[in-house]
């Protein structure tokens, strides 16, 4: 359990725990790795557009889960099947000054929470579960296979000076979840480990405040004799008080304690409080939203699975609130598949290569539906999507077979990553620029 425990505290806070030190006194942490060089004229790292720059809470499923079913966009054509739960019935929700029809769930977010929602109807062009890493590397689109969250990350973390670069999974209900970076397989820590790592009586929360003033006395101990006045200045300015410290050991603390199992609930508790430590740029979770509902008599699960999901959604924006991070915190999803949408579907759901929907949550998002559905063959597929208005239609610019490159571009381009960088990242699609606020 020890060499467990050491191991977790290694990956949130890097070795030497210098992520933690970072945490304790203010300083960066590429400041404690090598401070006799932090003020040199070195170049730093980097960043395209800092002032764009965004945490990512991915969420993501290798089940298929039937958010397509339910969203803005599906309720055009009477002939796609909802549940009857009173629940989830049909709800008028304003997007960008348009009225749109959704399961009554979504409609139930804040309107300030709407007003930076984009839906986007894409193709995933699979219907293998074990295809979703395949769909994280956006089905071959990504530069040597790289997966989008993992991109995201690498693009991000110089920006918001994370303890580290890669991304960190926190749920996952199969393991085609995981996430890899550069081609290395990241472990999955569940919000139960964290909780039970950072807030024991010896847990490294509870000694901030004396690491904050070792950490500072060997810092100005270093630069005593050889600081200018204005690299002194420069280091004053970014130390933590005692009283913030404190403060934020307190809400951390309060915040792990809460968590009492693995659950979306759990897992949004601990992205939000691993955003508040700068651990990582990316943190992916599992959402339910119906699962794998091939045999879902009234689409029951789909139904109560619905409701408890846009309620976890909503608590993770009012935690991010809380935290001052409504502004710096985006939350993206992406699915392995959608699901079948016909008449036949109403006791259970078919896997769906050719329609999903993809929500994106943040202040760098025009509040939009992006793309559309059509029935097609036995069921029904994504359109394809004009990039400027974001109307789907046989004559959009992007075909639907690349919807899905589209989009990881288009996240890309919202967090600020540079042009010739997005191109070189992921080899085909096009920026959708009307979901960009």
């Amino acid at each position: 359990m020890l060499n467990r425990r050491n191991a977790l505290l290694t990956t949130l806070f890097g070795a030497g725990m210098v992520g933690l030190r970072s945490l304790a006194s203010g300083l960066p942490a590429s400041f404690l790795l090598n401070p006799r060089k932090a003020l040199a004229d070195s170049p730093a790292p980097s960043c395209n557009a800092p002032d764009k720059a965004q945490y990512v809470v991915f969420a993501t499923s290798g089940l298929g889960d039937p958010i397509n079913a339910n969203a803005p966009g599906c309720y055009d054509d009477p002939n796609i099947t909802h549940p009857n739960d009173p629940s989830m019935a049909p709800a008028t929700l304003s997007l960008g000054g348009t009225s749109y029809t959704a399961a009554a769930p979504w409609a139930s977010l804040p309107q300030d929470v709407l007003d930076r929602t984009a839906f986007f109807h894409l193709m995933t062009n699979t219907p293998v579960h074990p295809k979703e890493p395949d769909v994280l590397k956006l089905m071959g689109a990504t530069y040597q296979s790289e997966m989008l969250p993992s991109i995201l990350a690498k693009e991000l973390a110089p920006c918001l000076g994370t303890v580290q670069t890669e991304p960190i999974c926190l749920g996952a209900s199969t393991p085609s979840e995981a996430l890899s970076f550069g081609g290395t397989a990241l472990p999955i820590i569940p919000a139960l480990a964290l909780q039970a790592t950072l807030t024991t009586p010896a847990g490294p929360l509870a000694d901030l405040q004396p690491l904050r003033d070792q950490t500072l006395n060997q810092i100005y101990d270093l630069y005593k004799n050889d600081a200018t006045p204005q690299q002194r200045a420069y280091i004053d300015s970014l130390v933590a008080s005692q009283t913030q410290i404190r403060n934020l050991n307190q809400s951390l603390l309060q915040a792990l304690s809460s968590i009492t199992d693995n659950t979306a609930a759990s897992q949004v508790l601990a992205a939000v409080t691993l955003i508040q430590m700068k651990v990582t740029p990316v943190i992916s979770i599992h959402i339910p939203f119906g699962g794998d509902n091939h045999r879902d008599v009234g689409l029951a699960n789909e139904a109560s699975e619905t409701v408890a999901a846009l309620g976890v959604i909503a608590s993770l924006m009012q935690g991010l609130d809380a935290a001052g991070l409504s502004d710096q915190v985006t939350l993206a999803s992406l699915n392995v598949f959608g699901r079948t949408l016909g008449p036949a579907n109403t006791d259970g759901r078919q896997h769906n290569p050719d329609h999903q929907v993809s929500f994106a949550i943040g202040k760098p998002f025009r509040s939009t539906v992006i793309g559309g559905v059509v029935a097609a063959g036995a069921d029904y597929s994504a359109l394809a999507i004009d990039s400027k208005s974001g109307a789907g239609g046989e004559s959009g610019d992007i075909a639907a077979t690349d919807s899905l490159a589209s989009y990881g571009r288009t996240l890309l381009a919202a967090v600020g990553v540079a042009p010739d960088t997005i191109q070189s990242q992921i080899t085909s699609g096009s920026v959708i620029q009307a979901a960009l606020a």
